[in-house]
């Protein structure tokens, strides 16, 4: 299992209705098509051998490398160095813009720049998680492979006058292989495109050239729309790219992570399908990019979070659903590709979430707290979608004292999770100050009543005097980072004893070395085998906690430790492990919302603090 890249090794590409994953050694071993959930065509990161890749590396073994993306861009740089020469890979993927589209190209430019380097090129498809065969067909000009209705064309890039440095060859499973070498100045590549309008063609250089200007344009103009000022900018402004590029532009949605199955423990069980979106990440969501000055991204979610508000085609968990396809539908009929060995032997590998069915009461509040926020900055809710909202809080005022799984997605049975009372608070809130706000009709009374009992029971029940804290469920001593969000959605004043004395508890038990654990399995069990590693979105709930809790000092080395975390690129998976490890679906839209979140609360505290205050220039 030496054989795969770690999780962190990898940049992230896109065209915003899908994505893929480069790898430092110059591997696509990650690319689904033509959305962010749609099967896999390239997956090797799940199965080295029947998973599928397109990489083009220096032939020679030993090198070494370094990857970059250009300023304000999503177009990466991987260089390769060697005593001989370096030479550069430059991945992107055209912007495909709102209208979804089957049709997505990869361009991989190659380069020398420095003396002379061999390249390899080997682009092995495997379509439906390597399930569904393919035909190969190659031309002078590239190939093309087709399996059933879709199909991957290969165009080469070179001069019409150029030196015929490589010819594509089949090689073994229907793959296509060729070497070639470059000296300084000498450029070639390759554009790979799906279900292409054409035969493969030579593409000229200029052409490619364009592209790549027309993309770190369109990148460039799109950050520079940012409001943000403050310290910490370029991990903000790469964070804000990296949401970006995790949304589907055609409806707005965002995806929790472009990648499926990849472990919470390598070798363990906890492996999920995060390429979907969650109702719960529209609160974060729309609350971060306003932040930053979005206000178009942050319209968007929140346009497509009213339309799954207003369909109600929700089931079991109430008229909504915790987690969506991409394009509002609901089928996500979670299965196991059993043929494939997972990331580092990490089975089972799971396809599908089977969590969407859950209760998860917090989802509510989540997508009231949306509504108002998207009210605030002058999405006003139409009489529709009103009326939506009315009838999704009868069905709440029925039900929001029952057990629930709970914001972790447990699989170890319904419980009275405290966090999920907490954000039913919030949505009667939200619903009183919308209806107050626009002077729309609703059951005021009612919201206020089950708003204030919600309240008297996360306060009596919620709490523990023997911990000194607020805990995790009902009747239980354990603690639960989730909680971090209570000063946030205003539940609690942030310096109010109660929460400092809970503050204080998640030190002694949650955190360590600055890093923060959702709970403690062992003294909770949640149905599942195996542990986990800390949550890096929890750790940036923390650093925005401590913030507005007046602990200034400690915030900031939390969060200075914290952006060591990161990879090359400044990317985050969804855990850390006790190695220093980047573990889970990589990157995670919920860790770098919590990071813009993070970042601007304790940059405003600081600006506050006499002893923090910046000097103007």
């Amino acid at each position: 299992m030496d054989d795969y890249p770690l999780i962190a090794d990898h940049g992230l590409i896109g065209d915003l209705q899908t994505a893929a994953l480069v790898s430092t050694d110059g591997s696509i071993d990650w690319f689904c098509s033509p959305r962010f959930d749609s099967p896999s065509i390239f997956g090797s990161l799940l199965d080295r051998r029947g998973g599928g890749h397109l990489t083009i590396r220096p032939s020679q073994a030993a090198f070494s490398a370094k990857q970059l993306y250009l300023p304000d861009s999503a177009v990466l740089v991987t260089r390769f160095l060697t005593e001989v020469g370096v030479g550069e890979v430059v991945d992107f993927m055209p912007v495909t813009g709102a209208v979804a589209t089957t049709r997505h190209r990869i361009v991989r430019l190659v380069r020398c720049v420095r003396g002379r380097m061999d390249f390899d090129l080997d682009v092995s498809p495997r379509f439906d998680y390597g399930r569904r065969p393919h035909e190969l067909t190659v031309t002078e000009n590239g190939a093309v492979f087709r399996s059933g209705s879709s199909s991957l064309t290969l165009h080469v890039v070179r001069e019409p006058d150029d030196v015929r440095l490589a010819t594509p060859r089949a090689a073994p499973g229907d793959s296509v292989h060729a070497s070639f070498p470059l000296e300084a100045g000498q450029v070639r590549g390759m554009v790979v495109e799906t279900d292409a309008d054409g035969p493969p063609r030579a593409v000229r250089v200029a052409e490619v050239e364009r592209l790549m200007d027309e993309t770190e344009r369109y990148w460039r103009s799109w950050v520079a729309r940012s409001t943000y000022t403050g310290r910490w900018r370029e991990m903000l402004d790469r964070s804000a790219i990296t949401l970006k590029l995790l949304t589907y532009a055609p409806t707005g949605g965002l995806v929790a992570a472009p990648t499926a199955a990849l472990p919470e423990q390598v070798g363990g069980e906890r492996n999920w399908d995060y390429r979907f979106t969650w109702i719960r990440d529209a609160s974060f969501s729309v609350y971060a990019l306003l932040r930053m000055g979005f206000t178009d991204e942050a319209v968007a979610f929140a346009g497509w979070l009213r339309d799954r508000v207003e369909e109600k085609a929700g089931g079991a968990g109430g008229p909504l659903r915790i987690m969506y396809r991409i394009d509002g539908t609901s089928d996500l009929a979670e299965e196991t590709l059993g043929h494939w060995e997972g990331y580092r032997g990490s089975r089972p590998v799971r396809v599908g979430n089977g969590a969407a069915d859950q209760l998860q009461l917090d989802i509510y509040g989540e997508a009231m707290d949306s509504l108002w926020l998207a009210e605030r900055s002058g999405l006003t809710i139409g009489h529709r979608g009103w009326v939506a909202v009315r009838d999704m809080l009868d069905w709440l005022l029925e039900n929001w004292d029952r057990p629930e799984e709970g914001i972790w997605e447990t699989r170890g049975g319904r419980k009275d999770f405290t966090y999920g009372r907490v954000m039913t608070w919030c949505a009667f809130d939200r619903a009183v100050r919308l209806a107050t706000a626009l002077g729309r009709p609703g059951p005021v009374d009612r919201w206020v009543r089950a708003r204030d009992a919600a309240y008297e029971q996360v306060m009596s029940r919620g709490w523990r005097p023997e911990r000194g804290a607020f805990v995790q469920e009902y009747g239980s001593d354990v603690l639960d980072s989730s909680l971090l969000r209570m000063p946030t959605v205003g539940f609690i004043a942030p310096q109010d004893p109660m929460w400092l004395s809970t503050l204080r508890a998640m030190d002694a038990e949650l955190v360590s070395d600055s890093l923060v654990y959702r709970y403690d399995p062992a003294a909770s069990p949640d149905g599942l085998l195996g542990t986990e590693g800390t949550f890096s979105l929890c750790t940036f709930m923390y650093v925005d906690a401590l913030g507005k809790a007046g602990r200034l000092d400690d915030a900031r080395l939390t969060f200075e430790k914290m952006l060591t975390y990161a990879n090359h690129l400044g990317l985050y998976s969804e855990e850390i492990a006790l190695t220093g490890e980047q573990i889970g679906n990589f990157p995670q839209a919920f860790t770098h919302l919590a990071l813009v979140d993070a970042a601007i609360t304790l940059d405003e505290r600081l600006d506050r603090s006499e002893r923090y205050r910046r000097t103007p220039a």
